[in-house]
């Protein structure tokens, strides 16, 4: 049964960065399933207009990182399967992490449940300067 989440992209200063509703096709998945549907859907709503600016996980080839997200060069489709290839590259690379539910989830397969009310955050890391 699908289940409506709500994702909180949060920088570790606790700023919100941007909010995404979106579905799951189950209670029980693994993060590795939940970034990839979590991708799919900000992809699938970014394409029905394609606006100047992308909102989203991970950052597409050939854009520029701004104040109000990742801009385009050009305007053009995002191919979902790169994008969230690239988010589960990210999480490897440690570019962020996931709670849910204030539990960090520590393995792309690890299995996790989810219920209307599950809450989860995405922490994007900032790296340092000079290093």
């Amino acid at each position: 049964m699908p289940i409506s989440l709500t994702a909180r992209d949060e920088l570790t200063t606790g700023q919100v960065s941007n909010k995404l509703n979106f579905t799951v096709a189950s209670q029980r998945l693994t993060l590795r399933e939940l970034i990839r549907q979590r991708v799919h859907q900000e992809v699938s709503l970014y394409n029905l207009s394609t606006p100047e600016y992308f909102n989203g996980l991970v950052q597409p080839d050939e854009t520029e990182a701004t104040l109000n997200g990742y801009r385009l060069r050009q305007r053009r489709q995002i191919d979902w399967r790169k994008q969230a290839e690239l988010a589960l590259q990210a999480f490897e690379d440690n570019a962020f992490f996931v709670l849910v539910d204030d539990r960090q989830v520590e393995s792309l397969d690890e299995i996790i449940e989810v219920e209307e009310n599950t809450q989860v955050s995405f922490f994007k890391l900032l790296p340092l300067v000079g290093g």
